[in-house]
């Protein structure tokens, strides 16, 4: 039996997952970190197939979002995605610190993954932190700054008026520079990596991703069995049923 407990921790509800005969017991441990607009109940399904392999799973709520919701629409939501983000990353060691300290996290064994905006924070968290041992971005994005430049060049291309000026705006993109993981690979440590990524994504660009995977080959030679990149060409903005699968198989591979 898999139970799912609502939580709270440092005032971030979550959901902890984790089958019922280990309840209580240290075991390998996965923080899953949602999308953009998204929930943690809408992501359950990946958890579910990560206890049943006897891991341990807890999915936060994000910032603005699901039980966080702070009454923004989708457009001020927008405003404050890298803030977002920037935060996610900070609530995640947290997170982490509650559950190893309960006795409930193994410190060796613990993994992250995400999706679109939570796959963004993966990469960003990867910078900050050397507990990770195993890392999942699906539809995420390494490169900050670039993908940050290129949101504000879409918005601006479609004649949205933004409540920034140019001057704010840069000052914008340094503040997401330190977790800009593109810019220091040195921190990914060889550590096992897996991307999934729709070729068709309009909302994350594909190639931001493939590039960067395609830029640190050098940084797994000798362990390239710990890079994967799995790539739909038919996909767009939605992680495949292969996809959830894969990242299953790669914790059990590697945590």
């Amino acid at each position: 039996m898999i139970n799912i407990t609502k939580e709270t921790v440092n005032d971030v509800p979550l959901l902890h997952i984790v089958q019922a005969s280990n309840q209580n017991a240290k075991l390998p441990f996965i923080l899953f970190l949602h999308g953009f607009t998204s929930a943690k109940e809408h992501n359950l399904h990946y958890a579910y197939l990560y206890a049943e392999k006897g891991f341990r799973v807890v999915l936060p709520e994000a910032p603005g979002h699901g039980e966080r919701d702070a009454g923004l629409n989708e457009s001020e939501l927008m405003y404050q995605f890298w803030h977002i983000v920037m935060q996610l990353i900070e609530e995640a060691g947290t997170i982490k610190n509650f559950y190893v300290a309960k006795g409930l996290a193994d410190e060796e064994r613990i993994g992250l993954v995400g999706t679109s905006m939570g796959g963004i924070a993966v990469f960003g968290a990867i910078t900050q932190y050397n507990w990770i041992k195993a890392a999942v971005s699906l539809m995420g994005c390494p490169q900050y700054e670039r993908l940050a430049r290129a949101q504000i060049a879409h918005l601006k291309e479609n004649n949205v008026q933004l409540p920034f000026s140019d001057s704010e705006l840069e000052e914008q993109f340094k503040l997401v520079r330190p977790y800009d993981v593109s810019n220091q690979t040195e921190k990914l440590r060889h550590m096992p990596l897996l991307f999934w990524h729709g070729i068709k994504d309009p909302l994350v660009p594909y190639q931001f991703a493939h590039e960067f995977y395609e830029s640190i080959q050098d940084e797994y030679k000798g362990r390239e069995d710990r890079l994967g990149f799995i790539t739909d060409p038919q996909a767009g903005h939605k992680v495949s049923r292969k996809g959830v699968l894969e990242s299953v198989k790669w914790f059990e591979k590697w945590l």
